[in-house]
């Protein structure tokens, strides 16, 4: 499947994201302000009720795909035969053909370091451990600062109302898919429902975040097969660990003309000059400071 630019970007004047809120400066003057709409979204699985996710809820149906799958309790096999989301309740459903059953499961599972909703089982790491990243995939130096360029500066809830993370599907220098929500699990999550809705392959492709490289970040896009991740903001040394042992190219504090690669440095090709680099706007700059972790 061959994506344009930007199949799917944010949409920060969609009324139902943001609302208008009034309030003090720092001066004492008064000020209106927008600020992100978070809402709970319940996720079933056929019968079975599976998780309420604090979210922006601007794409229910790929968010409670991603997150099956990144939980593995959706195959990459599964047949899907429905996706119902109501709106009134805030309610999504996902139904497969092949019945599931995950009461035990849903017992174990165990809280991440992550903001909003990040949760991981068990069983995620025997999946980590079986798959196999492309190793003769590149990321070019040029990509890396052409893709921060472009994100950004495209219009977002991130940069319209802050408290809010975006990730972002890329091949090459291309931002793809972008989505956002008030926890980066959240936005990856997003992604991969996409990704396994539109039969998207993986094995070239860049995944761009805002949020912190955690442990949790690396297992869920080596998950998705992706052997390339970039952030904008810093490591844990779990997720250096587990980028090391996956092959994952891990680069990170990907702001302006600065970058450091902490895993998968072989894939790494310095094609671009760093002094020919532009610094970041100085209102993204405040922004990103507030944000981004």
């Amino acid at each position: 499947m061959t994506l344009d630019e930007f199949t799917i970007r944010p949409d920060p004047a969609d009324p139902k994201l943001t609302e208008r809120v009034s309030g003090l400066d720092q001066d004492g003057h008064a000020i209106e302000t927008s600020v992100t709409v978070e809402r709970p979204l319940t996720l079933f699985l056929n019968g079975q009720e599976v998780v309420t996710m604090m979210t922006i809820a601007d794409y229910p149906e790929y968010l409670g795909v991603g997150y099956l799958l990144n939980q593995n309790m959706l195959k990459p096999d599964d047949t899907i035969t429905g996706i119902d989301y109501d709106e009134e309740t805030d309610v999504v459903v996902v139904r497969t053909e092949r019945r599931t059953d995950y009461q035990e499961k849903l017992k174990k599972k165990t809280l991440t370091s992550g903001c909003a909703q990040g949760t991981a089982f068990g069983d995620v790491m025997e999946v980590f451990e079986t798959v196999t990243l492309n190793p003769d995939v590149r990321l070019r130096t040029s990509w890396i600062y052409a893709l921060s360029k472009k994100i950004n500066l495209t219009p977002s809830l991130y940069l319209e109302a802050g408290a809010i993370h975006g990730c972002v599907l890329c091949r090459e220098d291309r931002p793809l898919v972008y989505m956002e929500d008030v926890g980066r699990h959240n936005a990856v999550d997003k992604v991969r429902g996409y990704m396994h809705l539109n039969g998207v392959d993986p094995t070239d492709k860049i995944f761009y975040t805002t949020g912190r490289l955690t442990s949790e970040m690396v297992i869920k896009t080596v998950q998705m097969r992706i052997p390339m991740l970039v952030s904008r903001s810093g490591f844990t040394a779990w997720g250096v660990q587990l980028a090391r042992q996956a092959n994952l190219t891990l680069v990170g504090r990907a702001k302006g003309k600065r970058f450091i690669a902490l895993a998968g440095t072989d894939r790494l090709v310095f094609d671009a000059d760093p002094g020919a680099v532009g610094d970041e706007g100085k209102e993204h700059q405040r922004k990103g400071s507030r944000d981004e972790d």
